[in-house]
């Protein structure tokens, strides 16, 4: 398996060699970007930004879609990892973001870690957290994981369970236990 790359908490974060995740301040620092190679700019926020690409990037993708459990991130899966894919065979690097490089952009890169490095939603998540400890997609977003990872492999890693906090990925159910009051 790929390693990710060491934590990033506010700049780029290295996800595999040709796969870089951020929020949408790094994402538009130019001298990170040209540090980085990067050739493709994924956008994951409600609105383009207004500023210009930086110099390098041959492809920047606006997906227009907020940070809300009932946005249907799921249809920009393929898409997205494919085009990251696509960016890798040909030399590139892309950089996925959104606005705090937590929900949206996390999940995409999630997707594309399922469909073209065959690891398990459980295991793309764990591999997310390597590079970017505060990735927490929302719920609905998790819950379209789920989907699409039943998609690819025809069964589930992740599951959603009933907590005192509603319903939320069994992976944080030690979190939610935690957070109750004594």
């Amino acid at each position: 398996m790929l390693q990710a790359g060491p934590p990033g908490l506010s700049g780029l974060c290295r996800v595999t060699d040709h796969l870089y995740l951020s929020n949408g301040r790094a994402a538009n620092d130019s001298s990170q970007v040209s540090r980085f190679n990067i050739t493709c700019i994924v956008n994951a926020t409600e609105t383009r930004s207004s500023c210009p690409p930086p110099p390098g990037v041959e492809e920047y993708i606006h997906i227009p879609v907020s940070d809300s459990p009932v946005a249907p991130l799921f249809e920009q899966f393929d898409g997205v990892a494919d085009k990251i894919q696509q960016t890798a065979e040909s030399g590139g690097r892309t950089l996925v973001h959104c606005n705090a490089g937590v929900s949206r952009s996390a999940a995409l890169c999630m997707a594309y870690l399922m469909k073209h490095t065959g690891v398990t939603l459980l295991e793309a998540h764990r591999w997310m957290k390597t590079c970017r400890p505060m990735v927490r997609p929302n719920n609905g977003f998790w819950k379209q994981l789920i989907k699409y990872e039943l998609e690819l492999r025809g069964c589930n890693s992740v599951r959603i369970v009933s907590s005192s906090m509603g319903e939320i990925p069994d992976i944080y159910e030690e979190e939610a236990r935690n957070m109750m009051p004594l």
